[in-house]
């Protein structure tokens, strides 16, 4: 199938835009010399190396001519997406060593989790972790110890924060291995009118928390399609994981050979290997549409919209909101997935998977087929189910033909809705993106006047205090990067749905930021500028009538330009300095708008030869 016109057009768009920046992030790569970079290092640097090995790893390593695998980790035990990632360190040494290679721990990153952190002090430093496993992750790549490596982890920053520092090394091979998801609990639509119920006053806390714990039960992923499991799909989209690895349940057999899979893949596709294939020429714009693409027809994630952007950033690529409404614009809507619809991921993976979403996305030329991957010769290889057969021996099998549950998943020629789930509004008070993917169309439009807050705690009580009107926008400012960290904001959907049950129209602004979980409220979201910046936000006075209509694109505060102009903006409240958060000051005073990655870290390519005259050069005596 020949590639879609206007998909072209972006893509090449976004290959002229990003020209300079890519060459020189290409020309960086390149400096780098394929080759075991241990080899030039001292005999005291190497020793430190391999000091704490076994006999036969510390021969393969002193010889450097065997691949060795660095393994990054998210593990941790408190958090069920990252608890199986234990074992995975001995089951991939035992399956490297067996194949001739090495393979070591090359550090770990720390994995928050934004659902323990919902709507508490700890969600400032949830957007900024992203940029401190970034750090770590290159930290744990620079002791030119490693020919390849292997990324285990799975949810929301921990991800896009691995794959900017894995960017960083873009000469290394990489390969992300999943945990999987967690066998389903309740259903989600369960868990969400206990929810609302406890938002209106009508359920205990002891029932909430019994809904909770029954939904999130087990070891492994959420089962809801946030941006954990947003994650996982769009590093299938580009080709970074084996086929059909995101939605393996853990302890599985299945889940274990895929690990041994991808450990001796990650061998072949070294520096050492005989199919070199360094991560920075796979990430190219082709991989970074494609990811979006995928995005779009699932109905994934709307945090996506700031971490890929500073993906594509990391690779050379620049990325914009602009693009991610265009390519809504011409992609199907193929997944319906909790909060979108009534499955969760265990469902839509019987359905029929990410295999036949890239099958069918393929077919109908809405992805580059000719991308480059880990596995197979293109990105059409991945439109496969794994499967283990009576010996218990992995292979692949095409997707299936037709969905195996039509209310979950469609083809792209019986699509849910002709575009994706993503529009972005933009007016006087700046760009905004909405996730409709869950609204009725009957939902995508309000006008009506504002009800100003400084906090998301602010609406439960103005609803308990009986002082909001019967339709209003809540008007949410002072949420962004530079404010106090562009906290998650799911606190305020339970009682939005729950006013929005009872008939009354509601909706929201902000410059801070929702998920994949953001719901059935009208939400415009990540605004920029943001209040703390200049953005007109500041300036929403209460009552202040507003438009938002996400079909037309239009988010317009409906005051004459000469109010606004004798306007002073409010003052930003004071951002606490608890729990940790005063160690982020740096990264909020200079962080990027959510529209250019929300990033308090440079990406900008650097000028490596002197490096890599370095890496060029034989240690002497050794």
């Amino acid at each position: 199938m020949s590639i879609h016109p206007r998909l072209h057009a972006i893509t090449e768009r976004i290959r002229q835009r990003s020209a300079p920046r890519r060459q020189s992030y290409l020309d960086a790569i390149a400096a780098v010399p394929r080759d075991a970079a241990r080899r030039h290092l001292s005999c005291g640097n190497l020793a430190h190396g391999f000091a704490a090995s076994a006999a036969a790893t510390k021969a393969r390593l002193q010889g450097g001519a065997t691949p060795n695998l660095g393994i990054i980790s998210a593990y941790n035990d408190m958090l069920s997406a990252h608890q199986p990632f234990e074992s995975y360190p001995a089951q991939i040494r035992a399956t490297a060593n067996a194949a001739g290679a090495t393979a070591q721990v090359a550090g770990g990153v720390p994995a928050m989790c934004d659902g323990i952190t919902q709507g508490r002090a700890g969600m400032e430093l949830s957007l900024f972790s992203r940029d401190v496993i970034a750090q770590a992750t290159a930290v744990s790549l620079s002791h030119a110890m490693f020919d390849s490596t292997l990324y285990l982890g799975v949810c929301d920053k921990i991800v896009p924060g691995m794959l900017i520092g894995a960017l960083s090394f873009g000469h290394l091979p990489a390969i992300f291995i999943p945990a999987g998801p967690m066998p389903s609990g309740i259903s989600n639509q369960a868990k969400a009118k206990v929810r609302e119920r406890y938002a209106a006053g009508q359920a205990t806390r002891a029932e909430l928390l019994e809904a909770e714990a029954a939904s999130y039960h087990a070891p492994g992923t959420c089962t809801f399609y946030g941006t954990a499991n947003s994650n996982q799909l769009l590093l299938e989209a580009m080709g970074l994981m084996l086929p059909g690895a995101a939605f393996v349940n853990p302890g599985t057999p299945l889940r274990e050979a895929l690990t041994r899979a991808a450990t001796l893949r990650a061998i072949e596709i070294s520096t050492l290997g005989q199919d070199y294939r360094p991560l920075g020429l796979l990430v190219d714009e082709r991989a970074i549409v494609n990811a979006i693409t995928v995005l779009l027809a699932t109905g994934g994630s709307t945090n996506h919209s700031i971490h890929w952007v500073a993906v594509a950033r990391a690779a050379g690529i620049v990325l914009d909101w602009t693009d991610l409404s265009e390519l809504s614009e011409i992609t199907p809507l193929l997944v319906r997935m909790y909060p979108n619809g009534d499955a969760d991921v265990n469902r839509f993976e019987t359905a029929g998977g990410i295999g036949f979403v890239l099958r069918e996305l393929l077919d109908a030329g809405l992805l580059h087929g000719a991308a480059r991957t880990v596995f197979g010769d293109s990105l059409r290889d991945h439109a496969r189910k794994p499967q283990l057969d009576n010996a218990g021996r992995l292979h692949w099998n095409d997707a299936p033909a037709a969905s195996g549950e039509r209310e979950v998943l469609r083809g792209a020629q019986d699509a849910f809705e002709p575009q994706g789930g993503l529009r972005l509004v933009q007016g006087n008070l700046g760009r905004a993106l909405i996730k409709i993917a869950a609204l009725k169309p009957e939902q995508r439009r309000i006008r009506a006047p504002a009800v100003v807050l400084h906090d998301q705690h602010a609406l439960a009580r103005r609803h308990a205090d009986g002082t909001l009107p019967q339709d209003f926008i809540a008007v949410l400012r002072f949420q962004g990067p530079h404010a106090n960290g562009m906290p998650e904001l799911h606190s305020l959907t339970p009682l939005l749905g729950h006013l929005q049950n009872q008939g009354r129209r509601v909706a929201l602004v902000t410059d801070g930021r929702l998920s994949g979980a953001s719901g059935k409220t009208l939400s415009a979201i990540h605004l920029t500028p943001e209040a703390a910046r200049g953005g007109l936000l500041a300036k929403v006075q209460e009552g202040d009538v507003i438009t938002l209509d996400a079909e037309a694109g239009v988010l317009s505060l409906d005051v004459d330009a000469a109010s606004l102009t004798a306007r002073t903006p409010a003052p930003a409240p004071r951002s606490g300095c608890d729990v940790g958060r005063r160690l982020f000051g740096h990264n909020r005073a200079q962080v990027l708008d959510a529209e250019h990655g929300a990033l308090s870290i440079t990406l900008d390519p650097e000028d490596c030869s002197s490096d890599a005259d370095a890496l060029r050069t034989p240690a002497q005596g050794c």
